[in-house]
């Protein structure tokens, strides 16, 4: 028999545990936009948000047609239809590396993708490496199941590369998984061959297993080549994280994907079956979706993919040469995705405490808010989105070299907090 003799419903330990950066820091941050001027967010990783950027007439038209067909209404395996997980693999096999359907597990969207990879690696009392500067979902997703994070440096200076010595330093034997994301938010780097290959090597000479978050894996600007690691880990094993939200313009749809590349059998059937015990935890993503997948990946015309990424390389391009000579700013140019880092040498802004307080006061002087670098444990930057229209992003810009202007303190200082 109970003994309770009043209500006491408590959080879990996982709500208490989990925790989101972001919002945590936006909620924190005194923002308070001037009146006098029309707010412009260049915050949120959304490129829908302002209606310039629409999915093309092919993949409206499939899931109209999945809709129509009364085929995908109902409950679908939990790992995903087979015949859009067939898509799916066309989609991601290259010459190097075939991918079959039993190799796919969709999921709800790459942040799921990302959960179940986690998941199904790494348990209590063990750590994940992420990349810092580094999306903060990793760290939401592991510290609510008792999963500890440690971060592995990237090098502004050489391209937001991976620092290998700080890399291989921060693996122990509780390390259960490395995480690697390429093309990067929040930094629009793209690894090269060579790199990659590093990388391999030192996930291999420590026995750790990759999990590749590729969302933005074909927004990558002219001129840049994106390489899968899965390409190049012949030794490896590697859990390919990804979906349709960012290069079909639909992150509100909510698919994405886990691939798994084991060339030696090293995850067998132990991790390929925890995968499918804990896809059934949902019950399968959108099935709707699932339905339209194999008419959106084999129709959608390379025109659209392509006037996408100009789009973004061209506002790249915009943002780098207006914000490179606003003084105590030096912006790091992108090789992909839809985000830029901008360094602010913040001894040069004696009237500005902090990273935070630089944009609570750009957002109430000047209506602009970007994220601040502490959203990605990186102090002394912010990341702005490269998504909005260029006549919006251009005001921002301008916008910001007015606040700098008035904040800068122009005695010269000798050595800069930027990297050269």
């Amino acid at each position: 028999m109970s003994g309770r003799c009043e209500w006491t419903v408590k959080k879990s330990k996982l709500a208490r545990k989990t925790h989101n950066p972001i919002r945590h820091i936006i909620e924190n941050l005194d923002l308070r936009p001037n009146p006098e001027k029309q707010m412009i967010a260049l915050s949120i990783g959304d490129p829908t948000i302002f209606g310039n950027l629409r999915a093309p007439p092919t993949v409206i038209d499939a899931l109209e047609d999945s809709l129509s067909s009364f085929r995908f209404n109902g409950y679908g395996p939990a790992t995903g239809f087979d015949s859009a997980k067939q898509a799916i693999a066309e989609y991601t096999s290259t010459h190097t590396t075939p991918v079959y359907s039993e190799d796919v597990v969709l999921c709800s969207g790459c942040s799921g993708a990302i959960d179940l990879a986690i998941s199904v690696l790494a348990e209590a009392g063990q750590n994940i490496l992420v990349p810092c500067p580094g999306f903060s979902i990793y760290k939401t997703l592991a510290e609510g199941l008792d999963i500890s994070v440690k971060e592995y440096k990237l090098k502004p200076e050489n391209d937001w590369e991976v620092d290998l010595d700080d890399l291989e330093r921060a693996i122990d034997d509780n390390t259960a998984a490395l995480i690697i994301t390429n093309p990067s938010n929040p930094c629009g780097s793209v690894y090269s061959d060579r790199h990659l290959r590093d990388i391999v090597q030192v996930a291999a000479r420590h026995f750790v297993p990759i999990i590749a978050d590729e969302i933005y894996e074909h927004l990558v600007f002219k001129g840049e080549t994106f390489v899968p690691i899965a390409d190049v880990s012949n030794e490896v094993p590697v859990l390919k994280c990804s979906g349709l939200t960012k290069r079909f313009l639909i992150p509100g749809w909510r698919v994405g994907w886990i691939v798994v590349h084991d060339r030696q059998g090293i995850l067998s059937k132990e991790i390929r079956g925890g995968l499918q015990q804990l896809a059934t935890r949902i019950l399968g993503c959108n099935t709707l979706v699932q339905g339209a997948i194999p008419q959106i990946l084999r129709e959608t015309p390379q025109s659209f993919y392509d006037e996408t990424v100009e789009f973004y390389q061209n506002n790249a391009n915009i943002a780098y040469e207006l914000l490179s000579v606003v003084p105590g700013l030096k912006p790091i140019m992108p090789k992909g995705a839809m985000y830029m880092m901008v360094c602010v040498d913040m001894r040069n802004f004696p009237g500005i405490k902090n990273g935070l307080d630089f944009v609570s006061q750009l957002v109430c002087e000047e209506s602009v808010f970007p994220l601040p670098g502490e959203c990605f444990s990186y102090p002394g930057y912010f990341r702005i989105v490269l998504s909005v229209p260029e006549e919006m992003l251009e005001a921002a810009c301008r916008r910001i070299s007015d606040f700098c202007d008035r904040h800068y303190n122009r005695k010269p200082i000798l050595i800069s907090a930027c990297p050269d």
